[in-house]
């Protein structure tokens, strides 16, 4: 076929007329003399310094919530979800001003057991004076499978009437990989359909690399690159009872940081003037200096990919995971990795049914 037909066939093809396409795409037209309000607000916090309110997060967002292994994030979203099933404000500091036409809160766990989520949601109902929030429905989703969990969530978004506020904790569960591009992208598109066509406000919570302060993987990244506000959670270095919130990046101004510890009811509160120290140079990568909970997840990382493993596919599949994170070399070679497969197996982590028998992912015992 010679190059001047081929041209025309295609440029016929382009020009073709796709009533379907054609309706699709003046949807998404932005008219520069449209009244376009600012999107309502889903939660704010309060600077102690001069009582201004800078948003955390609106309708038609979502917001990233990260942090190591540990780092009490669970005990800031059950603050935040708190305040959006509350009276609007919490400890002075928290506010949510959801109407009463979306103030209705969906939460997910997709990690602990049925024990410890609805722990966590008697936390939430202590926080609030409410022995039940009406406008709170949670689900524990851990026995579910990947598919499954994101079919139940995507169920409930779209069969909530009043939805306001969602909270998955445990993004990372939605997806068989975390570094697989088209799975991360796929669940990017997911959370930025569901805000926009229920004009809701979602927050997710994923892991960081232990080692370096990104969150997890590609879905990290893909999930970095489309929050509205990355809000990252970390153990005060100097007070490991405190935990430090600040922002990490923000499409909007950014929130002074503030701090909160464990009372003694369990319950997380909010630290009156709280200074955050300066941050000093974070140490060397070391594999095995690293937290048990840490270590734990590096191995649920490499049996994302597989279910089990010999001694020496192990040891590649952790350096494989390793050498994804933003860390230096040291501290992460072979005789390294090696005493970490000892460690695990003799903490139960893993599981080796028998001399030179693959190893199985076991559990974490807290």
């Amino acid at each position: 076929m010679r190059k001047e037909q081929f041209l025309k066939i295609i440029n016929s093809e382009i020009n073709e007329p796709n009533d379907e396409l054609s309706k699709k795409l003046e949807s998404c037209l932005i008219d520069v003399t449209e009244n376009i309000p600012p999107p309502e607000i889903a939660w704010e916090v309060k600077n102690s310094s001069n009582d201004e309110f800078q948003i955390l997060g609106t309708h038609g967002n979502f917001s990233l919530v990260k942090g190591k292994a540990k780092s009490k994030k669970s005990f800031f979203i059950n603050m935040a979800i708190a305040t959006a099933v509350g009276d609007g404000m919490l400890q002075n500091r928290l506010r949510s001003p959801l109407k009463p036409t979306n103030n209705m809160v969906l939460y997910f766990d997709t990690e602990q057991s049925r024990y410890h989520v609805q722990k966590a949601v008697k936390r939430i109902c202590d926080q609030t004076k409410k022995s039940l929030p009406s406008n709170l429905r949670t689900y524990g989703l851990r026995k579910e499978s990947p598919d499954e969990r994101l079919r139940l969530i995507e169920y409930a978004i779209e069969n909530t009437p009043c939805l306001g506020f969602v909270v998955i904790d445990g993004i990372r569960d939605l997806i068989t990989s975390i570094n697989d591009e088209a799975e991360s992208t796929y669940m990017a598109s997911k959370l930025l359909r569901w805000t926009e066509e229920f004009n809701i406000h979602i927050i997710v919570v994923l892991h960081e690399n232990p080692g370096s302060d990104k969150a997890r993987g590609h879905i990290g990244t893909e999930l970095t690159n489309k929050a509205e506000s990355v809000i990252a959670v970390e153990v005060d270095k100097f007070n490991p009872s405190i935990s430090v919130v600040s922002p990490s990046d923000t499409r909007n101004k950014e929130f002074e940081a503030f701090a909160f510890e464990i009372d003694e009811n369990g319950l997380p509160h909010i630290i009156e003037d709280y200074e955050e120290t300066t941050k000093t140079t974070k140490n060397s990568f070391d594999l095995s200096a690293l937290p048990d909970g840490e270590k734990f997840q590096i191995l649920k990382d490499v049996y994302s990919n597989g279910d089990e493993f010999t001694h020496g596919e192990l040891v590649s599949q952790v350096k494989i995971i390793l050498g994804k994170m933003n860390s230096g070399s040291k501290g992460k070679g072979d005789n390294k990795i090696k005493t970490l497969i000892t460690e695990a197996n003799n903490k139960g982590w893993l599981i080796q049914e028998g001399n030179r028998k693959p190893y199985t992912i076991g559990i974490l015992s807290i």
